[in-house]
């Protein structure tokens, strides 16, 4: 099936094809056609299967269809919600590609940029808006968006942007939308408590799952390295040194462990940079045009890189750290094997952390292979009694209050009322007070 079969205009059409994109990939064939049918849709598939341009392309169909040219200042009339700047930077940049031939606007609205540049947009008016929730959070509570305009709202890797920390704010900003509206939840991993919640916001939605929920890709392979947590950065070294490595994309938990992960690789001679929530967006953004254009072979970055970072050819991806969350593993390890290309996962497992790999090869329902010699001393990952064990409860100490209490009687314990016989005031000393 061609894209032209699945009902797009001439304008989307040669943009495709100037991308050099002749079929649809399998979630695009499902959902678009739904899409153009003004159905609300909940799709899920693996990352690296084109779930951007499945939405991006039939909103742009959609929007041209009531396109006012005439009209001034532009309203939005789509809201594109992404969990982080990197994927909305993406997102835009996939509305500009295909929408290039079509007289409509885009904009995105994210923090860590300037607040007073995305007024002055606002307010010359665009038809679309990328954005994350904070930022459009905080124009909203200041009147510089007006949303009661809105056709479209689309969830970009929604079961983030569903998680408990983004929850408030998709509800205050799916409170200003009109309530006739077309919803599209787009992302790669779904799961029972996240599909309860998506039925809040979709209305009758069309259920577009390509591949089975929580899968990894056949493309991509997985290999455990159980190693002490004090040799991780000793092997990570060796691995990207003896097979010249030359793009690695590196996931750790924290800021500072980026931070600190960096500077060692650098101090060892290995190129690279870092990538995290704390980093101003012009760092983050050069950090991330230096890996891709080879600039640098590794990218230290925390699970903000984790989704939807679009990285061709990404060779290799290393879990330094395990994630908290086991469907994160997913989410990383489809940074590579993607558009059909092999990929390599790589997992830095210590002992502590056997009871996270427990939970991911719960989640995956089969279980990852292990080197059985790294050359460090041997690290035992039983991940069946790996699970941290729950402490006893311990009883509440009894508190006594002491204060109206007698003394208790001891052996030899002498009171004032009660000295001695022989015991008599020594000769020459003076009363009053002790020196």
């Amino acid at each position: 099936m061609s894209f032209k079969a699945i009902g797009l205009n001439d304008e989307l059409l040669q943009a495709v094809s100037n991308q050099g994109y002749t079929t649809p990939t399998p979630v695009q064939k499902q959902a678009i056609p739904h899409i153009l049918a003004g159905k609300d849709v909940l799709a899920g598939a693996q990352t690296g299967t084109g779930k951007t341009a499945g939405f991006t392309l039939p909103m742009l169909q959609r929007l041209m269809e009531n396109h006012d040219p005439h009209q001034k200042p532009r309203r939005v009339r789509a809201l594109v919600l992404v969990p982080t700047r990197e994927l909305a930077a993406q997102v835009l940049e996939s509305v500009q590609t295909y929408g290039k031939h079509l007289p409509l606007t885009a904009e995105m609205i994210v923090g860590g940029a300037s607040i007073n540049n995305q007024i002055r947009a606002l307010r010359h008016g665009c038809d679309i808006v990328v954005a994350t929730t904070g930022r459009l959070c905080d124009h909203m509570n200041e009147r510089h968006i007006n949303l009661s305009n809105v056709e479209m709202l689309i969830l970009d890797e929604a079961d983030r942007m569903l998680d408990m920390g983004f929850l408030p704010d998709i509800r205050r900003i799916t409170g200003n939308l009109p309530k006739q509206r077309q919803n599209l939840m787009f992302s790669a991993t779904y799961s029972a408590p996240i599909k309860e919640l998506a039925s809040k916001i979709l209305q009758n939605p069309i259920a577009v799952e390509v591949a089975k929920p929580n899968i990894t890709s056949e493309n991509v392979s997985e290999l455990v390295y159980p190693i002490q947590k004090e040799n991780k950065r000793a092997l990570l070294s060796y691995l990207i040194g003896s097979n010249n490595w030359q793009q690695v994309l590196v996931f750790v938990r924290t800021k500072h462990g980026a931070d600190r992960l960096e500077k060692q690789l650098i101090t060892d001679g290995i190129r690279s940079a870092a990538l995290h929530g704390d980093k101003s967006q012009g760092a983050r953004t050069k950090a991330l045009d230096f890996f891709k254009n080879g600039k640098v072979s590794v990218l230290v970055a925390t699970d903000i890189a984790a989704r939807g970072l679009d990285i061709d050819t990404l060779p290799h991806v290393v879990n330094y750290d395990l994630p908290q969350v086991p469907e994160d593993y997913i989410h990383r390890i489809g940074r590579t094997g993607r558009a059909g290309a092999k990929g390599h996962a790589i997992s830095l497992v210590s002992e502590e952390e056997a009871h996270l790999l427990g939970d991911i090869e719960k989640l995956l329902k089969r279980h990852l292979p292990q080197v059985e010699d790294t050359g460090y001393p041997a690290v035992s990952l039983n991940t069946m009694a790996a699970a941290p064990k729950k402490k006893p409860v311990q009883k509440e100490a009894v508190k006594r209050d002491f204060r109206h209490s007698k003394p208790a009687e001891k052996k030899g314990y002498v009171t004032r009322d009660k000295a001695p016989a022989s015991r008599s005031k020594p000769q020459g000393s003076r009363g009053g007070r002790s020196r």
